[in-house]
């Protein structure tokens, strides 16, 4: 048990370190808002999406996507919008003025926070990929502590 738990704390360590779309975001608007209460919609929001992203993983995902590689395309398809999406709407928008940055609304946080949590391919491939495959070396209680553990660090 020990030894799925520390598993789970390192793997989980070593994919949440490196600074994605999501982390930069989640910073960003800790950064940005008058108070921390004010950036809770965002830091819930991709607590929920990191939990149910590990969830899915660990229940079996990552076999299903294995096993179909046509969804494999769907996914990595959804990935290639999403990304181009994000980096079109990046290069029209106007750099902001550092005297007039202003907070993100609630409703704005979590639909953004939904995006760069639930339709960012690095985020699927580390949660489905890395983790998913990672926990089906363990079973029962040894796969419920590496969950606990992954969601915890996450």
């Amino acid at each position: 048990m020990i030894q799925a738990i520390t598993h789970g704390i390192l793997l989980a360590l070593g994919l949440i370190l490196p600074l994605g779309a999501q982390n930069v975001f989640v910073f960003n608007q800790g950064a940005n808002q008058p108070k921390l209460r004010r950036a809770l919609p965002v830091i819930i929001t991709a607590g929920l999406c990191d939990t149910f992203l590990i969830v899915i993983a660990i229940l079996g995902v990552s076999l299903v996507l294995i096993s179909l590689p046509i969804l494999q395309l769907v996914i990595y398809l959804i990935g290639f919008v999403f990304l181009i999406y994000m980096a079109w709407s990046l290069w029209k928008e106007q750099p902001p003025q550092l005297e007039h940055i202003e907070p993100m609304k609630p409703k704005k946080q979590i639909g953004f926070a939904l995006s760069v949590s639930l339709l960012n391919p690095h985020a699927i491939m580390d949660t489905v990929g890395v983790i998913g495959t990672s926990a089906s070396i363990y079973d029962g209680g040894e796969k419920l502590g590496f969950a606990l553990a992954t969601i915890f660090v996450s």
